[in-house]
C-alpha cells in the first residue's frame, strides 16, 4: 500500500505553502482574457424547447458552510527560525563554521514558513478546528471570516497523529453547522468541499460523491520536521491514526481544514489531503470523518492535547503456520508474543499467544487495526479486548494507563 500511495502528499490538501508565487501564476491562467457571456435560461427550461433535469440542488447547503468555513495565514516567528539555526548549527561539524556557510552560500539557509489554509468554526463562541499541518509550524496566526472580518487566532492544542488542530478566536454568536454520524456516509452519496483553494479563491465550493470510506494510506506515519537537526534519531516516528473519507471532489493546496459537508449541510468531515502527482487535484481527495474529529477536538480544547495511553504488547500477524500451531479458524487478528512490564495488558491479565481478535466490538483483523483502536483511546478508558485463548474466545476488560 505504502508503495501504491508514495506520490500522495499528507500535506498538499491544503496546509501547503502558499506564496506570492501562485498569485503570479494565478493571473497567467486566463483570468484577464476577455469570454462572450453564457446564454441564460430560466430553471428547467431547454434552448430547444421542453424542460430539462437540473440536478441536485447544493445551494442550500453551500450557503450554510460558506459561513463557517474560514481562512486561515499562518506564519513561524523570526525568533522560532534562530533558534532551530542555532541548534542546527550546534549540532553539524562542518554548517556549524561560519566561514564554511559563507562560502557555500549557506548563510541565510533558513527561513520563516508560511501557510495558507482553511478552517471550520465549530462553537458560537470562536473555537476552530483545522489541520494540523496547516498550523504546526506557525506562532503568528490570521483567521479570516466570510465578512472579511480578521483577528489574531490562538492555537489551542494539535494532535499529528491524526493532523488535526484547534483554534480560538475572541468572537461570540458565530454560525456553526450542524454535525452528521459520519459512520452513517454511504459509499455514492453527494458532499461539497468547502475551503480556500490557493489561498485567494476564498470561499470555493466542490461537489463530488463518496468514493470509499475508511481509507488508511500511512500518510500520517512520517509527519517528519523537514528541519531535522543533525545527529538526531530520524526514526522515533508515530504511527498515524486514519480512517479517511474519499470523495473525488475537487481539493487543492489551501483547502486543508476545512469542511465537508452532505447535502443538508450537515458536517461529515475535515478535508485534508489529496492523491496527486502533480501537487493539484487528480481525481481523488479524502477528509477525516468527523466522528473521529469530534473524540480528539473535545480533548483539545479541554487539556491542549490528546493524552494516549498504551497499550504495551508486541504483537505478530498470524501466518499459516501460527494459524496451524495455535488451531485458529482465519488468519484474522494479531498474536501477543510479549507484554511490557507494568503495562496495560499485563495488568489486566493478557498473555503471550492470546490473539487479539476484536475491541469494543469491533474486529481487529490487522496490526492496523490494532494500533487505530489503541491511538483513538485515552488514559483512563477501558477497552474490551476479544481475545482467543487455547482455541476459546475470551472478553478481557484493559484499563488504560499512561504509558512510560
Amino acid at each position: 500500500m505504502r508503495n501504491i500511495w508514495t506520490n500522495i502528499l499528507a500535506g498538499v490538501a491544503g496546509g501547503a505553502v502558499v506564496f506570492a508565487g501562485l498569485h503570479l501564476a494565478g493571473s497567467r491562467l486566463g483570468l484577464h482574457q476577455e469570454h462572450q457571456p453564457a446564454p441564460v435560461y430560466q430553471v428547467n427550461e431547454s434552448p430547444l424547447g421542453g424542460t430539462v433535469n437540473t440536478g441536485p440542488d447544493f445551494t442550500l447547503a453551500a450557503n450554510k458552510a460558506l459561513e463557517v468555513v474560514v481562512q486561515i495565514n499562518a506564519q513561524e516567528s523570526e525568533q522560532r527560525v534562530r533558534q532551530k539555526e542555532e541548534q542546527y548549527y550546534r549540532n553539524d561539524p562542518f554548517f556549524g563554521n561560519p566561514m564554511f556557510r559563507d562560502f557555500f552560500g549557506f548563510g541565510n539557509m533558513f527561513q520563516p514558513r508560511k501557510g495558507s489554509g482553511s478552517g471550520v468554526i465549530i462553537s458560537n463562541d470562536g473555537y476552530i478546528v483545522t489541520n494540523n499541518h496547516v498550523v504546526e509550524f506557525a506562532d503568528d496566526i490570521e483567521v479570516i471570516l466570510k465578512n472579511d472580518k480578521k483577528y489574531k487566532a490562538q492555537k489551542i492544542g494539535t494532535d499529528p497523529r491524526t493532523d488535526l488542530a484547534v483554534l480560538k478566536i475572541e468572537e461570540t454568536g458565530l454560525p456553526i453547522l450542524p454535525v452528521a454520524n459520519s459512520d452513517d456516509l454511504r459509499v455514492g452519496e453527494w458532499v461539497l468541499a468547502v475551503g480556500n483553494p490557493f489561498g485567494y479563491l476564498t470561499s470555493t465550493v466542490t461537489a463530488g460523491i463518496v468514493s470509499a470510506k475508511g481509507r488508511n494510506l500511512n500518510l500520517l506515519d512520517e509527519n517528519q520536521d523537514p528541519y531535522q537537526f543533525y545527529g538526531q534519531n530520524q526514526n522515533q516516528t508515530q504511527k498515524g491514526i486514519e480512517e479517511f473519507i474519499q470523495t473525488d471532489a475537487a481539493i487543492n493546496p489551501g483547502n486543508s481544514g476545512g469542511a465537508l459537508v452532505d447535502a443538508q449541510g450537515r458536517l461529515v468531515g475535515i478535508n485534508s489531503a489529496i492523491a496527486t502527482k502533480t501537487g493539484y487535484f487528480s481525481g481523488y481527495s479524502f477528509a477525516i470523518p468527523v466522528n473521529l474529529m469530534n473524540k480528539i477536538v473535545k480533548e483539545l480544547i479541554a487539556n491542549g492535547s490528546f493524552e494516549r495511553g498504551r497499550l504495551g504488547v508486541l504483537v505478530s500477524e498470524i501466518d499459516e503456520e501460527s494459524k496451524k500451531e495455535l488451531n485458529l479458524s482465519s488468519k484474522e487478528g494479531v498474536i501477543i508474543e510479549n507484554l511490557e512490564d507494568n503495562s496495560s495488558a499485563k495488568y489486566a491479565g493478557l498473555r503471550p499467544k492470546d490473539v487479539i481478535v476484536g475491541i469494543n466490538g469491533k474486529p481487529v483483523k490487522n496490526y492496523d487495526d490494532l494500533s487505530k483502536a489503541v491511538g483513538l483511546t485515552k488514559v483512563g478508558e477501558t477497552l474490551n479486548v476479544k481475545i482467543i485463548r487455547d482455541g476459546s474466545p475470551k472478553e478481557i476488560p484493559v484499563k488504560i494507563r499512561k504509558g512510560l
